[in-house]
């Protein structure tokens, strides 16, 4: 099988994921939306036979709308509305942090026009800025680490290619325990009605910046512990992502993954020797060609007679 027909078969591969995952979130959460509906159009019929005499249905309406356009726009009408903002300067500190790492939770959004048109660019000058920044921090965090792995494993008798290995086990270990389950923990523990799942999903779409924004922690606690959540949020997901992209960057270069990567991909031999080719042809076609202006070279003298050619 050729490289263009394995390429073929891996997008049809992922084509069928993607499918196969579009119909399990569709079996599952279909039923669970659906008895939310019946449950919702339950209560506002009991709402509306309960007080039908000092109520019209067209006022219930328009007040359930407000308060729909109230939620999307991240203010709730549940409880105390005057407590936590969201954008005072934590909030907007970790929208703009969450912006820049393109996590975007989508709990708080912009209302203004100038606020929207700024966001576009802050984000188009921010995310290559950021990218740049992580890029060097990542090269600075993984050079002393190869290092230092690279001494442990001439002390320990590893081969050096074992190295590679060995710091993406280390960076993978960290990114599972510290990033990962450490956080887990803390967040279920911390955050009131959070399950474990809950509070793993949430690291886990953090990290991996898809940033649902379904759950946040710290949202309903005093201004004074708000503050500190969300400074502790804003440092988890930059060092989280940081250490993440070292981790990817670091297994992007071991060479098993590389060979599956060109596995799927055009052999690299058959272009560098066309290239080889065509300089070699280059080179050829200038070494006969004489400088501009220059008279061109005199013919080589016949051989003499008699004599036999080498």
């Amino acid at each position: 099988m050729g490289p263009g027909a394995r390429f073929w078969l891996l997008l049809a591969c992922y084509l069928a994921f993607v499918l196969l995952g579009s119909a399990v979130f569709m079996a599952t959460e279909g039923p669970p939306e659906r008895r939310l509906r019946e449950q919702l159009l339950g209560h506002l019929a009991a709402f509306q036979e309960d007080h039908r005499g000092c109520l019209p249905p067209w006022r219930l309406e328009g007040l359930l709308e407000a308060v729909l356009q109230a939620q999307a726009s991240g203010v709730s009408a549940l409880g105390n509305v005057t407590g936590n903002e969201n954008w005072d300067f934590a909030s907007a500190l970790f929208f703009a942090v969450s912006l820049l790492t393109t996590t975007g939770y989508g709990h708080a959004a912009l209302l203004s026009d100038g606020g929207k048109a700024f966001c576009v660019g802050f984000a188009g000058l921010g995310l290559p800025a950021s990218l740049v920044l992580a890029t060097a921090l990542c090269q600075r965090l993984l050079r002393p680490l190869r290092r230092l792995l690279s001494r442990l494993a001439a002390r320990c008798g590893l081969a050096p290619a074992r190295v590679p290995w060995l710091q993406a086990a280390l960076l993978g270990l960290t990114v599972a325990t510290v990033f990962v389950l450490l956080p887990t923990l803390v967040f279920w523990s911390q955050e009131p009605g959070a399950s474990p799942l809950d509070a793993f999903y949430f690291c886990f779409m953090s990290l991996s910046t898809i940033g649902l924004g379904d759950f946040v922690p710290g949202r309903e606690r005093h201004p004074a512990l708000y503050w500190l959540s969300q400074l502790a949020l804003i440092g988890y997901l930059l060092l989280g992502l940081l250490v993440l992209l070292s981790t990817l960057e670091t297994v992007s270069e071991l060479r098993e993954v590389r060979a599956l990567v060109g596995y799927f991909s055009p052999s690299p031999q058959s272009s560098e020797e066309d290239q080889r080719d065509i300089v070699s042809q280059d080179a050829l076609a200038l070494r006969h060609c004489p400088p501009p202006g220059a008279s061109p070279a005199p013919p080589a003298p016949a051989p003499a007679q008699g004599t036999s050619a080498a």
